[in-house]
């Protein structure tokens, strides 16, 4: 199959113009038009993107596509990329992670390995987000969230979903797996969730290593330390990219979703209707609100032939979940539509393959459990403004929608 030059809506660039609900229809095109489509990236290669879903999956499980090298896709600028410290908003896969010593270290980014490299590192913290271990966390996960239902009470009558519930959330389960105190939780908020230097990140992984040796827990920090296959320097920078990837996801995923809702009344009245539906439902908030718009750019290791395009050896391909998750080829008819009783499984709202979230299983409990309680608390929920429903800039090189501004009135006003 020959790639075509040029299709409707193409400019070899991702483009801004979408929301986390409401896709670019440049998409939409590629994915017309083929497979896959000529993708330009930051340093001059001219690669691919994967639109439809079995050409993505396909790209995704193939161990003849490598993570090495990082490349950027040409796009809008990420959001504050000028003049910026180092970002919290780490996303699920990060290039170029930081070392102990503060240098770019692909070795020691886990979504930059391939192979055994990868398998090892990975197996070291896949116990802690097993779906048993998701299932055994709930009652706390329920407890917490309870918690910050009460606090937006308090903080009523109009607040942020996305600051004043989704990250408070996120952040205290990412801190319980991974094994961070309580009377840390202040300061991993300041370090990880808001901007800090890459020197102040180790500072503070380091003293909790030396805390959590005293202190064992039944937690990621604990496995690690007691790991034989792994050095301090690997700990370190397992735990530098688990602290901060994959908790913006989480947070961004509960807005979407309450935006989602609040803007489909009929869907919204399905689970006040029957409640034992959200549990499937979380996998279309998934499909229909990805955050990513591409995922990391594998590159062929050799001569490739996917989906009737050939792909030449050095050719990186980068992945679109938000167009594959849209693949009428794949979901049917009406794609487009947000339909909570849809068998949405399957979707590449959490990546695919080897390098799928590792944490998906616990996200999916966190994102049921603050839905749930949001939507029995408050039976006149009303959106009031969401920064998501007009097109924000990307929140990092890799095209990542960023949550914003969900202001919510949480009791009918009087």
């Amino acid at each position: 199959m020959t790639i075509p030059a040029e299709c409707p809506f193409h400019s070899r660039s991702l483009p801004g113009d979408g929301t986390p609900l409401t896709p670019s229809p440049q998409l939409a095109a590629w994915r017309e038009a083929g497979a896959f489509m000529p993708l330009d990236f930051q340093d001059g290669h001219e690669g691919l993107v994967a639109t439809r879903y079995d050409a993505a999956v396909a790209v995704l499980q193939d161990p003849r596509f490598s993570m090495r090298p990082s490349r950027m896709p040409v796009g809008p600028p990420a959001h504050g990329e000028e003049g910026k410290a180092e970002s919290a908003a780490v996303p699920l896969e990060a290039p170029g992670e930081l070392d102990a010593s503060g240098q770019a270290s692909d070795e020691l980014n886990l979504l930059n390995l391939d192979g055994e490299e990868h398998a090892k590192l990975r197996r070291a913290v896949t116990a802690r987000f097993s779906v048993r271990q998701a299932r055994a966390r709930e009652p706390w996960i329920r407890a917490m969230v309870a918690e910050q239902i009460a606090a937006l009470r308090e903080r009523g009558p109009v607040v942020d979903l996305w600051r004043d519930y989704g990250m408070p959330i996120s952040a205290r389960t990412h801190c319980h797996v991974i094994g961070i105190p309580e009377h840390h939780y202040e300061r991993f908020v300041t370090l990880f969730v808001e901007e800090s230097t890459a020197q102040q990140k180790y500072d503070f992984i380091r003293a909790l290593l030396e805390e959590r040796a005293d202190s064992p827990g039944e937690d990621v920090i604990t496995d690690l330390l007691q790991n034989p296959e792994l050095d301090r320097v690997e700990v370190e920078a397992l735990l530098r990219l688990l602290m901060g990837a994959g908790r913006d996801s989480v947070a961004y995923l509960i807005a979407t979703a309450s935006v989602a809702l609040l803007t489909n009344p009929e869907q919204l009245a399905i689970l006040r209707a029957d409640p034992e539906q959200l549990r499937p439902a979380v996998e279309e908030f998934m499909r229909a609100g990805a955050m990513f718009v591409t995922l990391f750019a594998r590159t062929a290791l050799e001569d490739v032939e996917i989906e009737g395009t050939r792909i030449p050896a050095g050719t990186s391909v980068s992945v679109s979940p938000v167009a594959a998750n849209r693949d009428p080829g794949h979901w049917g008819e009406r794609p487009e539509e947000f339909d909570v009783t849809r068998d949405a499984f399957g979707h590449l709202g959490f990546g695919y393959g080897i390098h799928g979230c590792i944490g998906q299983q616990v996200a999916r409990v966190e994102i049921r459990e603050a839905i749930a309680a949001l939507l029995e608390s408050f039976p006149d929920l009303a959106l009031v403004d969401a920064e998501q429903l007009t097109p924000q800039p990307f929140a990092h090189p890799v095209a990542v929608y960023e949550a914003g501004t969900v202001s919510v009135r949480l009791e009918a006003a009087a």
